[in-house]
């Protein structure tokens, strides 16, 4: 087995420090945010049983300490991630052109989806949480969220292609997760039932996404359009 030196061209303290870096960076990819996540798109089928039970699950908290440890165990473990995710999309180069493989063609989406989905929690979390709460001064209304969902088509455009993004981006996270810390094994049929499990993940989780989405995009009918159109 070659050393971690001629592996990467740094010395075995630097390897190693880099090896527990990804580890710890894979391992809050996942707890608590990953979870939150799925947490987050699971309370939003709520909308399926209208607008107070929506309510209830997604934007109530028992007291002012729930929420901001709830917000607290959401937003930094994001922010540490796309510290750390963008400190390795500009460490790292994709080989896609010399090595035109599967494993590679995930590698270039994973990168994308990032971006993708940086863009879309930054406007999804002002829009659904900083704003209503330090600016209008409550939290975000059912009845205006449906209202964009039904009326306003780039809004719903965004919604469906983030969550997308999203959806791939943990699908292939949690892979990465379970190749980085050892859970898949080094065989090639343990790397090819993973991928099957995750990809199995990855359409449950965007048919949940986009299921909250629907039921958001129908509910708002009923609601005038905001843009006022």
């Amino acid at each position: 087995m070659a050393s971690p030196q001629s592996v990467a061209g740094q010395s075995p303290t630097s390897a190693s420090s880099s090896f527990w870096y990804s580890r710890l960076g894979s391992l809050l990819a996942v707890v608590p945010l990953g979870i939150w996540t799925i947490n987050h798109v699971w309370d939003n089928l709520a909308a399926w049983r209208g607008a107070e039970a929506w309510q209830q699950e997604v934007t109530q908290f028992a007291n002012p300490f729930t929420q901001a440890v709830t917000a607290t165990i959401a937003l930094l473990p994001l922010l540490i991630h796309t510290v750390w995710g963008i400190g390795r999309i500009f460490s790292s180069r994709p080989n896609n052109a010399a090595y035109r493989t599967y494993g590679n063609f995930k590698y270039i989406l994973q990168r994308i989806s990032a971006v993708g989905v940086l863009l879309f929690l930054g406007a999804h979390i002002w829009q659904a949480f900083l704003h209503p709460r330090l600016v209008l001064g409550h939290a975000e209304q059912f009845a205006d969220i449906a209202a964009f969902m039904h009326h306003n088509v780039p809004t719903l455009l965004v919604y469906l292609l983030g969550t997308l993004g999203v959806a791939y981006h943990l699908a292939q996270g949690l892979w990465s997760f379970c190749w980085t810390w050892g859970l898949a094994g080094g065989e090639n049929k343990a790397f090819k039932r993973m991928d099957v499990m995750l990809v199995i993940f990855f359409v449950v989780f965007l048919a949940m996404s986009w299921g909250a989405i629907f039921a958001l995009y129908q509910a708002g009918a009923a609601f005038p359009d905001p843009g006022g159109h």
